[in-house]
């Protein structure tokens, strides 16, 4: 993918952005600006050569940029989006990394100006760090990215964030409805990260449980550093499809914790065997 023709602003140099401005500099875009509100981190963005020039006002960059990513929260990115409304530069596009999209696009869409574009993203990667000190140039290889377009976007603008988010080195870029994103995120990152914490909390009372750890409990509860004003943000704008997963969840261990009570060892067999098969082709597909 060659950015040369692109100037490409990143609102937010955390984890996200820092690794956007990073992977972006390999794409050699004409300029690449950022927006944040810590003068230090721009400081050091600018020392690492990883943006041309950080701002803590958007006037400047927005009034030049063909792109602008925003790598902020769900809320910030709805705020910026509306406050900045004026200033961005006659055809830009507009793309962003956050965790739900419905809602996000609900709030977006009625009030963009006709001459931009706004294309929901969300690039499955992440860390248990965060910050600027935490990105990786690496950030976005072989993860897969989602990118939620609908009826007014342009095609061409679709294909562009397309080729962008392969040229950072994803392995896979799926096209989805909002709704779609939402319903299939709630399961496979939000729900995950839900019955890590509710794990990790599970069981208090056992004293040096440090010794007492393997394998299973380290992987199960990974997700368990959490980012505490980050996740209940994303699972209240998701609140729907949360809650029905939890209830799918809370069902599932409901008929497990019955067996074991009236000793079933065949459904617990196969639901074992079922459960074994199915990890099995999702692995087969990652």
């Amino acid at each position: 993918m060659d950015c040369s023709d692109f100037n490409i602003t990143i609102v937010g140099l955390g984890l996200i952005g820092g690794s956007f401005a990073m992977a972006l500099k390999e794409l050699n875009p004409k300029h690449i600006w950022a927006i944040d509100i810590d003068e230090a981190t721009l400081d050091i963005a600018e020392k690492m050569n990883i943006i041309d020039k950080g701002y803590t006002s958007p006037e400047i960059p927005l009034s030049k940029s063909d792109i602008v990513i925003l790598a902020v929260y769900p809320q910030k990115t709805i705020n910026f989006v509306k406050s900045n409304m004026n200033l961005f530069k006659s055809g830009a596009v507009i793309t962003d990394t956050a965790g739900i999209k419905s809602n996000l696009i609900k709030e977006i869409m009625p009030v963009l100006r006709e001459d931009l574009d706004f294309i929901g993203g969300h690039p499955m990667a992440g860390k248990e760090e965060s910050g600027l000190k935490a990105a990786t140039k690496d950030m976005f290889k072989n993860a897969n990215y989602i990118l939620t377009p609908i009826n007014r976007n342009k095609e061409g603008n679709i294909n562009l964030i397309t080729e962008i988010a392969r040229g950072l080195g994803c392995k896979r870029v799926a096209h989805l409805t909002p709704k779609e994103h939402d319903d299939i995120i709630a399961y496979t990152s939000q729900l995950p990260h839900v019955i890590a914490v509710s794990l990790i909390d599970c069981n208090s009372s056992i004293m040096g449980i440090s010794q007492f750890i393997g394998g299973s409990f380290k992987d199960t509860t990974r997700v368990a550093t959490i980012n505490g004003e980050l996740w209940p943000e994303l699972l209240m704008y998701n609140e729907e499809n949360i809650i029905s997963k939890i209830e799918d969840f809370q069902q599932n261990i409901e008929e497990i914790k019955d067996a074991i009570i009236n000793h079933d060892d065949v459904f617990l067999k196969k639901r074992f065997e079922k459960a074994t098969r199915k990890r099995k082709e999702i692995r087969k597909g990652v």
